[in-house]
């Protein structure tokens, strides 16, 4: 059950992170106007409230988080900004999605 509350919320965070990061990027590296900024300053700080709605410590949610960015960026990257991952990302995506998942579902005693 604990996975099935989770993974929504690590993929919220996720659209949130990436989303405002990307935001802002598109602001000061590409030109876009203020409210591109702002707007995705906004979104920014509301990652940092979505990220609490976890149950785990912070520790945990928090290392975890990381390797569903690292796939999450990757297919942001795909979907916006024509990246094609080689199998390299791939496989270090792979890689570190499969480390967060036992550090944030193993049981433990």
């Amino acid at each position: 059950m604990e996975i099935v509350k989770s993974i929504p919320i690590f993929i919220l965070a996720g659209l949130c992170e990436i989303g405002g990061g990307y935001l802002m990027w598109l602001w000061l590296k590409e030109g876009k106007p203020l409210w591109y900024g702002l707007l995705g300053a906004l979104i920014l700080a509301f990652y940092g409230v979505v990220a609490t709605w976890q149950t785990a410590n912070f520790a945990r949610v928090y290392a975890t988080y990381g390797g569903i960015f690292i796939v999450m960026s990757l297919l942001w990257a795909y979907k916006f900004d024509n990246y094609t991952p080689d199998k390299y990302d791939i496989i270090g995506a792979g890689i570190a999605l499969l480390g967060v998942c036992i550090i944030y579902y193993a049981p433990r005693q």
